[in-house]
């Protein structure tokens, strides 16, 4: 079993030896629910190749998307401080692989193996202020620099030009009206920069793309190479800073 998610990458050879072999490799499919508001994790997931929305939900309904994560994060994080329940639900958005282990087993791994106690709190580190900075996003910027971080964001962790995507659906995601998405993903489509038809999405011009995203995309992604680049997590096991 071989892994492709970057958390993972990041421990030593010994330690990632011995959390992958408590393991299961499974298939993530489209729209399965992983986790719903209150509920305790039973298992941790590492995606190797799927894509997860963390939704919030009022009153039973999903109200818009508190975050994204693939193969550079890991559900169930807070397992690690105690805390088993579910803050939002995990609906898989993009069909793929994953690595599963039992949420008990994950807690006992954590006192055993200190990079993969400190990865995943460095994790979570990034994952507080990528939510920070979502909330933000939401409030104060334009619905097609949101869109174009979004569409952007989801081909990082797709690691594909295209991908399958409703109006609906995201019109949903980034709490807006149906009619919003329409109009700017026609826009992009007038300029080049996607091309989208019946529920299928190729994304044209990448660099286009983000000229006009908010500056939100490159924020995410800086915070999250500054905290959890793979040079600066080793020389902060070596020296052992937490």
């Amino acid at each position: 079993m071989s892994s492709t998610n970057r958390l993972l990458q990041l421990l030593p050879e010994e330690e990632s030896t011995g959390v992958m072999s408590q393991c299961d490799e499974i298939t993530l499919t489209y729209y399965e629910t992983l986790a719903e508001p209150g509920e305790t994790y039973s298992h941790v997931y590492f995606p190797l190749s799927g894509i997860i929305s963390l939704v919030n939900v009022l009153n039973g309904k999903p109200a818009i998307e508190a975050g994204l994560l693939g193969t550079e994060g890991m559900l169930g994080a807070t397992v690690a401080l105690g805390v088993s329940r579910a803050p939002t639900r995990a609906l898989v958005q993009g069909s793929g692989a994953a690595l599963r282990i039992d949420a008990v087993v994950f807690r006992d791994l954590l006192a055993l193996h200190p990079t993969l106690n400190q990865v995943t709190m460095h994790y979570l580190y990034v994952v507080n202020e990528q939510l920070t900075q979502a909330s933000v996003c939401t409030r104060f910027h334009v619905l097609e620099s949101r869109l174009a971080r979004w569409l952007l964001m989801t081909q990082d962790r797709a690691q594909n030009d295209t991908f399958d995507i409703t109006h609906q659906y995201l019109a949903s995601m980034l709490g807006v009206r149906r009619e919003g998405i329409t109009g700017a993903a026609s826009k992009m489509q007038l300029r080049g920069l996607i091309h989208y038809r019946r529920g299928r999405l190729q994304i044209i011009d990448r660099q286009g793309l983000k000229k006009i995203a908010c500056g939100c995309y490159g924020t995410n992604k800086a915070s999250y190479e500054r905290i959890l680049g793979s040079s600066q997590t080793g020389e902060m096991a070596a020296s052992g800073v937490a």
